[in-house]
């Protein structure tokens, strides 16, 4: 994600936003006038698009996925084996994010409560462990690797 500044003219402002909100995912546009008060300024957070082909729906991510309590069994025995102070590896951080991210997908959009929060954090977890620096949705991010892994076998 990316703040964006854009300094114009005030009759530019509507066609300026629009670009922009067609070239990106963005949140609220911010107004403000210049102190010369002669042109606007426009503040707003960005992102990437995500290419629809590398970036799957929840359904298609989880279509092929154990039930929300399989992985639930699946992550207590995972844990209840490990030894203490021992990494975990990749395969745990990315079922507990997909396992997170479906239950918060049962929570929206009505709400963005605890387990988005923790949906969110997982999965930015997960990105950074992979591929820190990267800039795009964590929990897409985790819904494709999902995917791939379950083409893969988990």
């Amino acid at each position: 994600m990316f703040e964006i500044r854009v300094i114009c003219d005030p009759a530019d402002t509507d066609r300026i936003t629009t670009t922009l909100t067609t070239a990106f995912t963005t949140g609220d546009v911010r107004r403000y006038p210049t102190r010369d008060g002669n042109r606007t300024r426009l503040y707003l957070t960005a992102d990437h698009h995500p290419a629809p082909a590398d970036w799957p729906t929840p359904e298609q991510a989880y279509a092929g996925a154990p039930s929300i309590n399989s992985e639930i069994g699946w992550t207590a025995r995972f844990l209840a084996d490990a030894q203490c102070y021992t990494a975990l590896g990749r395969e745990f951080y990315l079922r507990k994010a997909a396992l997170l991210d479906r239950i918060a997908l049962l929570d929206e959009p009505a709400a963005a409560g605890n387990a988005t929060t923790t949906a969110e954090a997982a999965a930015v977890f997960l990105l950074d462990m992979d591929q820190p620096g990267i800039i795009c949705d964590p929990r897409a991010y985790v819904r494709q690797q999902y995917a791939r892994a379950l083409t893969d076998d988990l």
